[in-house]
């Protein structure tokens, strides 16, 4: 367990203050919560203050390309039933971000934190963790990010050594690759449904076998590991085979997984399979998504899908046709300026369905859909896109800034 910290310096509090009153300032502006802009300031004249705030903390780091912020408030809750938690819930999931949730949680006894892939080696340096969550890689801001094997690479060296438990899905050869540096895995069989970034072997470049469920290099013999844990239908199977239920208010089966691996999290610091998943069933929506909103007399379904692995996920959880559906694309700083990933997606899926398009990039998107031969109608704004949409609750699923736009639109 974390031991009680040092009192923060003078200097820290300082920090501390003076962050908290960026924060104000900017969320009185209406520039968004000031998480980000408090933790620059705070970090500006303390460097070192991420440090000093985990150091109280049992911490647990949350890190994938998709399902971050689920399965941290996922972790979040379970751990509530064995102590205070502080965590950054509403994803502001980089090294200010993060410093300006710890800041808010000095009689906490976890940190849950969800971290941005790019930074997870650096924040598991200041913040000394007792767990690691690791869920998947897959191809995302393509202008930013890292190729996926680079970055397995980068965690995977940045683990080397670590005293922290990882706990990590066996199903993504990536996630392995990276994690399989660590002394103390624990693996996880979370599955995998976008493959298109994991058939070649991370380890030597070979092609990846893939019988039934399991994956092997054919060439250097790089391998599933045998889970402990497991997700199977609508259960979660303990180290001892022992199946728990899994009652979620989350749609879909990415979110069975992101349960699975919170179970696993939870076990770690000695929260029981069954207390976990009934404190899961509380999170109805996390930070907006999945959200039902009603809006000019219509009822709209948040759904959030920033790359092609985390569409495809939610491709399959979406009422079936003739269910209208809303599609928005952004492509700013927050987003990736590049968006030849809508290529990647297989919007055929979505055959049947009455669909508008909106958004800074509604262009681009609207040409991906005509070379897929959907019906479609472009529209100025989400208030003509609901106005035209037939009738029946609307599926609405944007990328980052988009979604963000559609939420000060409808008031939620």
């Amino acid at each position: 367990m974390a031991g009680n910290s040092e009192p923060l310096s003078p200097r820290a509090k300082l920090a501390v203050t003076a962050g908290r009153a960026a924060a104000a300032v900017s969320k009185a502006a209406g520039r968004g919560s000031g998480s980000v802009i408090g933790g620059k300031v705070a970090l500006r004249l303390d460097p070192d203050l991420l440090s000093r705030l985990a150091q109280h903390l049992d911490v647990i780091l949350v890190s994938a390309t998709n399902g971050k912020t689920t399965t941290t408030r996922l972790i979040a809750e379970a751990l509530r039933a064995a102590g205070p938690v502080v965590s950054n819930a509403l994803g502001a999931n980089m090294p200010a971000g993060i410093t300006s949730a710890l800041a808010g949680g000095s009689d906490a006894r976890y940190g849950v934190i969800e971290v941005d892939e790019k930074y997870l080696a650096g924040v598991a340096r200041d913040t000394e963790p007792k767990a690691i969550a690791l869920l998947n890689l897959s191809r995302d801001q393509l202008d930013r990010a890292a190729e996926t094997r680079m970055l397995a690479e980068k965690w995977r060296e940045g683990l080397t050594g670590s005293k922290a438990v990882v706990i990590a899905n066996a199903d993504d050869p990536l996630i392995v690759w990276a994690a399989s540096s660590s002394p103390n895995v624990v693996w996880v069989a979370a599955g995998q449904e976008w493959k298109d970034d994991a058939w070649s072997c991370p380890s030597c470049g070979g092609v990846l076998q893939r019988p039934g469920d399991d994956w092997v290099c054919g060439e250097c013999g790089f391998r599933r590991p045998v889970p402990s844990w497991a997700l199977n239908g609508d259960y979660v199977l303990d180290p001892h085979g022992a199946a728990w239920p899994i009652q979620l208010q989350l749609p879909g089966r990415a979110n069975k997984a992101n349960a699975a691996t919170s179970a696993a999290v939870a076990a770690t610091f000695g929260v029981p399979p069954q207390v976990a998943l009934e404190r899961m069933y509380q999170v109805q929506a996390v930070a907006g998504r999945y959200d039902v909103v009603t809006f000019q007399e219509r009822q709209l379904r948040l759904l959030l899908a920033k790359n092609p692995a985390g569409w495809l996920e939610t491709f399959s959880l979406i009422d079936p046709p003739p269910t209208p559906v809303i599609l928005s694309v952004n492509a700013r700083g927050a987003d990736g300026t590049d968006t030849s990933w809508l290529w990647d997606v297989d919007y055929t899926r979505l055959a049947g369905h009455p669909i508008c398009v909106i958004g800074d990039r509604k262009l681009d998107l609207a040409v991906r859909l005509e070379v897929a031969g959907l019906d479609f109608r472009v529209c100025a704004d989400a208030d003509e896109a609901v106005r035209i949409s037939p009738p029946g609750r609307i599926e609405v699923i944007a990328n980052y800034t988009a979604f963000q736009d559609l939420r000060r639109r409808v008031g939620n």
